[in-house]
């Protein structure tokens, strides 16, 4: 498929509107925002943002219809979300094409994320007839007590570049069966997979006659993006993005008692341990190292090995880097892409610059190509414990590389960063990995044994410890955050016992 051809299938013109609620508002009154192709560095579409007035607009239908919204029976919901899975198996191939398109990772990424997309909404769709309360046994005769869970309201989704659409569906496929609608602030990087998701979303919402449910705004995030954040109307933000902005969103819902969900930084290791099979080990350190060009918040940025297989799984690695193929990532081929913007090419480049100052040595890579478009190296550092670049998240392939002693002084200078999302082990000792589980192991919230850090499935729940924030979103019991918890007694007795033998008698 052409570029022209991808944007026709879904349903986006050359020019397009930044907002819509029920139906696209074509004059939202920002300015034009262009979606460059990080490829070759061209504009492939351009977008008219949404305003502060355009903001207010999106904001009140989403609370109106959540009035409605919420009083359908759950499974109904359902029924919705499962048409907006089907709707995406329908743009699978083209909607995947356009996240590669417009962010750069590789094909078969993009198409991915889209089955993703899909899988959520199939996790969704089956929770609908399982938002579980409780019946609690009373301590007072006749009577009941029952927890249940009620709508929260309307949901404010956030999200990042870099999964430019997977994660607007972990929030948004919960967030709907739950009863709550959404409103959508993309990343600016990525205008136009928000259109053609919203366009996707829109025909669902018009087959069942439930329009304001899904809806997007996209604007600076100085104005629009702060405004939802700051909105009483909005009782929950869930937000993806670096450490620094995701404080700023958590103070302000702080000052107004909204409720987030906060998935920011991550800075996630790999131990390899001396019984550890080196095979696998190598296969899955590409992927997490190399996969989505080193901008995944789940990116393997610190490697730490064992003494014993250092200089043999260094040497595997700095002979698989140079087989890397580099390109299109619209090219079946290509193993790894661009990175999203010249901003993100500077930013690798300080950070290896920093590396040479505190005595790192780089080992592979560490340039920019000379090509068009935003293409680096993939680059390996050999590092050393107290490297303060090494302890800040880099969004880029910067793979540090690590020599210890023992299991201990692994875990220790694992958890030594700020960030806590995603660690993994290699080995083949049972003892090794059940202590690399335990209380006294990997302090972050997703710790995997003899696989990478990247491709969490969603049946789990996703998010992590620290500064990452402790979000959780997805699958477990996540639906929980967009649901209100409701404690009832019921007495069904003519009398009235208080509870803990209080007496009060007139």
């Amino acid at each position: 498929m052409t570029h022209q051809e991808i944007l026709k299938a879904l349903s986006i013109e050359p020019v397009n509107p930044g907002a819509c609620a029920r139906g696209w508002i074509h004059t939202p009154g920002g300015k034009e925002l262009a979606s460059v192709n990080p490829t070759t560095g061209e504009v492939i579409a351009t977008v008219i943002q949404a305003n502060a007035e355009t903001y207010e607009q999106v904001a009140a239908t989403a609370h109106e219809a959540f009035s409605s919204w919420r009083m359908v029976p759950a499974p109904k919901r359902g029924e919705v979300v499962r048409a907006l899975g089907d709707e995406l198996r329908a743009h699978k191939e083209a909607l995947g094409r356009l996240v590669s398109l417009e962010m750069g990772k590789i094909l078969s990424e993009g198409l991915g994320e889209v089955q993703e997309m899909i899988d959520m909404c199939d996790f969704a769709v089956g929770l609908s007839r399982q938002l579980y309360g409780l019946v609690i046994a009373s301590e007072r005769p006749r009577h009941k007590l029952l927890e249940t869970w009620h709508p929260l309201g309307v949901v404010g989704v956030v999200t990042a570049f870099n999964f430019p659409v997977a994660v607007w569906s972990w929030n948004t496929a919960l967030a709907a069966v739950c009863g709550d609608p959404v409103i959508w602030k993309p990343s600016s990087q990525t205008p136009l997979t928000a259109i053609a998701v919203q366009h996707i979303a829109n025909r669902v919402a018009a087959r069942f006659g439930c329009e304001g449910i899904f809806n997007l705004v996209i604007g600076p995030g100085r104005e629009v993006g702060q405004r939802l954040v700051d909105d009483p109307r909005v009782p929950l933000i869930s937000f993806t993005g670096s450490t620094e902005q995701g404080r700023k969103v958590s103070e302000a819902l702080g000052r107004r008692f909204g409720r987030a969900i906060l998935e920011l930084g991550g800075n996630n290791a790999v131990i390899v341990l001396d019984d550890a099979n080196l095979d696998l080990a190598v296969r899955a350190i590409l992927f997490a190292a190399v996969g989505t060009s080193g901008q995944r918040c789940t990116t393997l940025r610190r490697l730490i090995v064992q003494e014993g297989v250092y200089e043999e799984l260094l040497g595997r690695l700095l002979k698989a880097y140079p087989s890397i193929r580099i390109g299109d990532p619209l090219d079946p081929a290509t193993l790894m892409g661009p990175l999203v913007d010249e901003s993100a090419i500077h930013e690798m480049m300080a950070a290896l610059e920093e590396v040479k100052r505190e005595g790192g040595e780089i080992l592979y890579g560490g340039r920019r190509l000379e090509r068009p478009g935003f293409f680096v190296e993939p680059t390996i550092v050999a590092a050393h414990p107290g490297m303060k670049i090494a302890e800040v998240e880099t969004f880029a392939p910067i793979l540090y590389v690590y020599r210890v002693k023992t299991l201990e002084e692994a875990i220790a200078l694992q958890n030594s960063v700020p960030q806590g999302l995603s660690s993994a082990i290699f080995t083949t000792n049972l003892l090794s990995a059940e202590t690399f589980l335990s209380p006294e192991g990997s302090d972050c919230g997703i710790a995997n044994v003899n696989m990478g850090t990247s491709g969490a499935e969603i049946g789990g729940a996703f998010g992590g410890e620290k500064e990452t924030g402790g979000g959780r979103e997805a699958g477990s019991d996540a639906w929980k955050q967009y649901m209100r918890r409701q404690t009832s007694a019921i007495n069904w007795s003519t009398q009235l016992p208080l509870a803990q033998g209080v007496k009060f008698e007139v």
